[in-house]
């Protein structure tokens, strides 16, 4: 269900976020599909709140992803989130849903403009990463936001899973301004556009491999 708004300078705003509108924060946001939320998501929000100094991360889903195919509905992804997504430092937001805007670019200039004196960090899987270059105005969007691409290899990975994230397009174009692993505190305070790679033990869910086991159950289900 879309959230109440408010309007505010000539513009639909709405009325809860996932946090304040007022305050000096560091916040995280983690964009996604989360069709369906699941233990892999977790971690990167775990993960992104140890190494990275956040005040809080929030959720934000995608009303739909235009680099995938069709998502669930969207009221019953936001409610899912909602449900399992807990914890005194996380959030959910339908931001993307209440103002209408499907590109990340859109409504974070919105929110830039909002909320001008917290600091914010864009919290990607390293798999949006490899394809960020795809993305509406890429470049544009690292130019307002630091970025914590998250992996999630075991440690033999490790060297080949920071290959691939130097060798995308968006890890290429964006080489110099990469921070070492160790400084992912440092990440919200400098200036855009700059990125880190963190890497954490090996989580092999994905939204992929939960969703065809979904489809088999109930296809078994239909069958018997």
């Amino acid at each position: 269900m879309m959230r109440a708004a408010i309007r505010s300078k000539g513009e639909r705003w709405p009325r809860q976020v996932g946090f304040g509108l007022h305050g000096r924060q560091t916040i995280g946001l983690f964009g996604g599909s989360f069709d369906p939320f699941h233990e892999g998501h977790a971690h990167v929000a775990r993960l992104a709140l140890q190494r990275l100094g956040l005040s809080r991360l929030v959720f934000v889903p995608a009303r739909g992803n235009p680099l995938k195919q069709g998502p669930s509905a969207f009221a019953g992804r936001l409610a899912r989130l909602q449900r399992e997504a807990r914890g005194s430092r996380l959030g959910v937001s339908a931001l993307e849903r209440s103002l209408g805007l499907p590109y990340t670019i859109d409504w974070a200039r919105r929110l830039m403009a909002r909320r001008p004196t917290s600091r914010f960090v864009l919290v990607l899987g390293g798999d949006n990463w490899a394809n960020f270059h795809r993305w509406r105005n890429w470049k544009g969007l690292a130019a307002l936001f630091p970025i914590a691409v998250i992996a999630r290899p075991g440690e033999h990975a490790r060297v080949s899973a920071l290959a691939k994230a130097r060798l995308s397009r968006a890890g290429r174009y964006f080489r110099a301004q990469r921070l070492d692993d160790d400084q992912g505190r440092l990440l919200a305070r400098g200036p855009a556009p700059c990125w880190i790679w963190l890497s954490g033990p090996l989580n092999a869910a994905s939204s992929t491999a939960l969703r065809a086991q979904n489809s088999g159950q109930e296809h078994g289900r239909a069958q018997g």
